[in-house]
């Protein structure tokens, strides 16, 4: 089998030239050598490890667990660097595959996650260079900056300076704070130079090599992974979409004030799925920023990256919001029966485990229930390798709009963990708000009786009168005084009876 691979990898380096040659829509001159050897190369390193590292050892001993954990590391580190040599398209991709706790290894998780505040950067040159391709400046128009590097490269017509050391970068493009003629200073995000024209050559090498990985591997079902980049990519890199995505956004968001981080991060999250069903889908660490307000004093979330939205069908929208309803109330016969309308048909519980990042047994008794906890997050890790085949049907199964909620879900997460608020009632009960509001406002929308909007209405207040009830209750039982007051009335209980 090893043999046979390194064969199969052989011949599709030795005739990959001739396939993208003969693909009218692709220009091999673009598409480099050394760029595609490295792909291969450590596609087949990989490969190979793995078809030879486990071979004699005995399946399901520690020995086994032990040298398959070491297998994927290497296997982690390996794709990690490719990533990283080959930037662009490749660094998006393996972000994504950091994202996928319910899916990878936790070897794979843990070393891809770096992707995300380690991405390459592009050089001053290199910068200039797209600054004057895309906005169509010649040279001499271009101010050179001072040789201490204190006085910032400038576009005479466009700014009045221009810092040569990024805000930050990204995996398709990093950020430069500049000042404009009339005095504003503002953030320019620059695309990194040949990004456009390698994307679409980069998901043509990656859906080649995926199909060379699935004939040594059948189970191994990743070519949702290369649909979604090519829909997505695209998106992304239209940074005209992005600047309207960010509008949108702003106008949506405009009657927010917020006070703290993931708290608030999650209610934010709520009413984009639940309420807009308009989502941004990149919140990973590198995205979200805390900024402390100098007039109030108050912290303010900044969301940055705006390329990636996920529009959300009024009918996904509707049966997603009824879905984590159940899930809250551990209704079991209803979290089937929206699983199922969402796609998840006999898979339902496994898609439940996967929504929430919880064990069955924690969502059969209720996500609000009680905290995760480490054995349950061995649990959840373990199931998610053994489950590996049912994960990857289930992914082709569902609606495209539910991968990238998936992935937005356990970016979230990821913040919240990170924070340790990871599945407080708090985030819960935000929820819940935003899924009332969101089928009121659509049930009010049906019917043209002033009667049932009003009875509709009316519904809507009582249901959130008791989830603000509830609230206060919990506030009132974590706090010092909420204790004297339990404390008191369980006194008087028992004095009375």
């Amino acid at each position: 089998m090893a043999r046979r691979a390194l064969k199969i990898f052989s011949l599709a380096a030795a005739t990959s030239g001739v396939y993208l040659y003969g693909n009218k829509h692709v220009d091999p001159n673009d598409f480099g050598i050394i760029r595609v050897g490295r792909a291969i190369a450590t596609t087949a390193v990989i490969t190979y490890d793995y078809l030879t590292s486990l071979r004699g050892v005995p399946h399901g001993s520690e020995e086994y667990d032990y040298v398959k954990s070491q297998v994927h590391l290497r296997s982690a580190e390996r794709l990690r660097d490719l990533c990283c040599a080959n930037r662009g398209t490749f660094i998006k991709v393996g972000q994504h595959l950091g994202a996928l706790d319910y899916l990878l290894p936790e070897e794979y998780t843990h070393t891809l996650k770096v992707l995300h505040s380690q991405a390459p950067q592009s050089s001053m040159q290199e910068i200039k260079q797209v600054i004057q391709e895309d906005l169509g400046k010649e040279g001499q128009d271009l101010c050179l900056p001072d040789v201490s590097g204190a006085v910032l490269q400038v576009i005479k017509e466009l700014f009045v300076n221009f810092e040569d050391a990024p805000l930050g970068a990204a995996s398709l493009a990093q950020v430069h704070k500049a000042v404009l003629q009339d005095g504003r200073t503002v953030a320019v995000k620059v695309q990194h130079p040949k990004v456009q024209a390698q994307s679409s050559k980069d998901i043509l090498l990656m859906e080649v090599l995926l199909l060379i990985v699935k004939q040594i591997f059948p189970d191994f079902e990743f070519m949702w992974l290369v649909e979604e980049a090519k829909k997505n990519l695209p998106l992304e890199l239209d940074f005209l979409n992005e600047g309207r995505n960010a509008e949108q956004v702003a106008h949506m968001l405009k009657h927010f004030d917020f006070l703290k981080l993931s708290r608030n991060l999650g209610k934010l999250y709520s009413e984009m799925i639940f309420v807009n069903g308009f989502v941004h889908c990149d919140p990973h660490p590198g995205n979200v920023l805390v900024k402390k307000c100098p007039v109030t004093g108050k912290a303010h979330i900044i969301l940055l990256d705006h390329g990636l939205y996920q529009v959300l069908t009024e009918k996904f929208r509707l049966d997603y919001c009824r879905l984590w309803q159940s899930l809250i109330k551990a209704d079991m016969k209803q979290v089937q029966k929206y699983s199922r309308r969402l796609g998840a048909g006999d898979l339902y519980p496994l898609f439940a485990c996967m929504l929430t990042a919880r064990s069955w047994a924690s969502v059969s008794r209720g996500i609000d229930r009680s905290p995760v906890t480490a054995n349950e997050d061995v649990e959840i890790r373990t199931n998610a390798a053994a489950y590996l085949p049912q994960i990857t049907q289930l992914l082709n199964n569902v609606p495209r709009q539910m991968l990238l909620l998936l992935k937005t879900n356990d970016l979230l997460r990821g913040i919240e963990s990170a924070l340790h608020t990871r599945a407080s009632a708090s985030s819960f009960l935000n929820m819940s708000r935003c899924c009332i509001r969101a089928i009121s406002r659509y049930q009010r929308s049906r019917t043209d009786s002033l009667y049932r909007k009003a009875q509709i209405s009316f519904t809507e207040a009582l249901s959130l009168w008791q989830i603000n009830l509830y609230e206060l209750y919990l506030r009132l039982k974590g706090s010092q005084l909420g204790n004297w007051v339990i404390t008191l009335l369980s006194w008087m209980h028992h004095s009375l009876y």
